[in-house]
């Protein structure tokens, strides 16, 4: 049986100005992980006062993934990897709470605690095979400061890209790189880290410069693996964090990342790379995304690339030889019965 797990969290780095699509308003953009753990598990929102499409007609990624849980019939579980808001999905509890911003001095305190619960649950689990997703706004720029931390910065730097300052992708099309890495070295500046000083440390790194939601991942696949779980990291850059949390913890058995044509094309990085230098086997999925509907020319443009494990769902699509033209026209249904809860507020994903 494979079951596709999502773990929801916040972190107030996602309140930066400029850091984040979803921190345009941030008394909106945090029910955003709340909303897609709703769309994730019922194809629409339920409690959330928000519905996560940006102004342009992007929605987020958890439409594709719903679109994909329909037709496979998937079983969903939502972990509550820190909200800040409540969800109409049922979650399992691990702990994790709210995450700070990542430029104060102990951002994310329930990290260890969180990591080790989520590592229980990872290894109770009674699936043959886990995808493990995540929703997090301001996820990537904390994923920096968690391979910075842990002397993994350069990771995803294109060759001859970055000279070593370090590289994630963005849900924005614009990736405001230099504030995130400003935004880093100020963090371990607070926790009075230097880049690498929690090499063999993740739960060190995930304290000090990461977000819960990353912990949680972390945690979970630990434990999954540990009892022969196959298990695959579905998303973007936050998930190649979590892949590098698992080889500092001392994994060195094989890891699986499956994300979107979207974060493969980024040119802000360079996937292959940190395949290589990780130890990463990488699927990557393109849903053909065509430019006559909202909800899919947004990402075309750049927008959202990944999260909720859209990668990840496409990839089991694909493996199932549904044919994308068919996940795109769920995707289509997803987008119509979201867009019909017109009585709340419309938010970027």
């Amino acid at each position: 049986m494979t079951r596709f797990v999502l773990c929801a969290g916040t972190t107030r780095t996602a309140e930066i100005d400029g850091i984040s699509a979803a921190g345009a308003d941030p008394d909106l953009m945090v029910h955003t992980p709340s909303a897609d753990s709703e769309v994730l598990t019922y194809g629409r929102v339920v409690r959330s006062p928000v519905v996560p499409v940006s102004p342009t007609g992007c929605p987020t990624p958890a439409v594709i993934a719903r679109a994909v849980v329909e037709r496979l019939g998937l079983d969903t579980t939502v972990v509550d990897a820190g909200l800040a808001e409540p969800t109409g999905a049922p979650t399992v509890t691990v702990g994790a709470h709210p995450g700070g911003d990542i430029r104060e001095h102990d951002p994310v305190p329930s990290a260890p605690g969180a990591f080790a619960a989520a590592r229980q649950f990872g290894r109770q689990l009674p699936d043959d095979e886990l995808f493990l997703a995540e929703t997090v706004p301001g996820g990537t720029t904390t994923a920096l400061g968690v391979l910075t931390a842990l002397g993994e910065a350069d990771v995803l730097d294109p060759v001859g890209g970055h000279d070593g300052e370090g590289a994630v992708s963005s849900s924005l099309p614009e990736n405001p790189l230099e504030l995130k890495r400003e935004v880093v070295a100020e963090a371990l500046g607070s926790s009075a880290l230097s880049p690498g000083e929690a090499a063999g440390e993740p739960t060190v790194a995930l304290r000090r410069a990461g977000d819960p939601a990353l912990a949680v991942v972390a945690g979970i696949a630990a434990g999954a693996l540990e009892t022969d779980t196959a298990v695959t990291l579905a998303g973007g850059t936050q998930l190649v964090a979590a892949a590098a949390c698992l080889r500092h913890g001392g994994y060195e058995g094989s890891l699986s990342l499956a994300t979107t044509s979207f974060v493969a094309d980024d040119p802000s990085i360079d996937l292959d790379r940190a395949a290589s230098a990780i130890g990463l086997s990488v699927t990557v999925t393109d849903p053909g995304f065509t430019d006559d509907h909202p909800a899919m020319a947004a990402y075309n443009a750049g927008e959202a690339k990944e999260g909720v494990g859209m990668g990840g769902a496409l990839a089991l699509a694909e493996r199932a030889s549904v044919p994308m033209a068919e996940i795109r026209e769920g995707v289509r249904e997803v987008y119509t019965r979201l867009l019909a809860d017109a009585d709340r507020e419309v938010l970027a994903p």
